[in-house]
């Protein structure tokens, strides 16, 4: 069973930056595409980015592209997400999920594993 593990959440100052990881253990997430969600108070959870297994396919949803950058590192078993000109409406608790094939289609109901989620808060 794939385990995710995201670290990096924090408090943010908008206009800041903060990279998340997503870890996987025991087995390799190389076999895996990931995608990353995020769920506000309130709201239902929604896709931000997904990368494909070797990396050289990345989809952004709109409210993030030019800020945000997916990106992996099979040898290290982990996949990032650079978050830049951070928002306060981009406060929400981040999850990275898995999924044995790639797809553009940013949707949580087609991926099979999920992290805890790390919080992201975004305030002056």
């Amino acid at each position: 069973q794939l385990q995710l593990v995201e670290s990096g959440g924090g408090l943010v100052q908008p206009g800041g930056s903060l990279r998340l990881s997503c870890a996987g253990s025991p087995l390799t997430l190389r076999y895996y595409a990931i995608g990353w969600f995020r769920q506000a108070p309130g709201k239902e959870r929604e896709g931000v980015s997904c990368i494909s297994e070797n990396g050289g396919r990345t989809n952004y949803a709109d409210s993030v592209k030019g800020r945000f950058t997916i990106s992996r590192d099979n040898a290290k078993n982990t996949v990032y997400l650079q978050m830049n000109s951070l928002k306060p409406e981009d406060t929400a608790v981040y999850y990275c999920a898995a999924r044995y094939y790639y797809s553009d289609y940013l949707s949580p109901g087609q991926y099979n594993f999920w992290g805890q989620g790390t919080q992201v808060t975004v305030s002056s």
